[in-house]
């Protein structure tokens, strides 16, 4: 079984599409909005050294920004 967390914030035009890209698909996920965990945005700066959203924790690899054909390789 695929463990997939999508890091977000409120705004992010992109988390959303990302969000819509794994639902679409039937793809099941945890959503952690940074925002209301900046202890989570720390955990997502130390492991990837990004600050921006989303990002997308797919069985321990990471995906940054939205990217669909990334995270499809990462489901394989």
């Amino acid at each position: 079984m695929n463990e997939i967390t999508v890091y977000t914030t409120t705004t992010c035009p992109f988390c959303v599409m990302t969000k819509n890209f794994l639902s679409e698909n039937n793809i099941p996920f945890k959503e952690i909005n940074v925002e209301h965990s900046p202890e989570m945005m720390k955990y997502v700066v130390s492991q990837t050294g990004q600050m921006g959203v989303p990002q997308t924790e797919v069985n321990g690899s990471w995906v940054i920004g939205f990217d669909p054909e990334r995270i499809k390789e990462e489901l394989k």
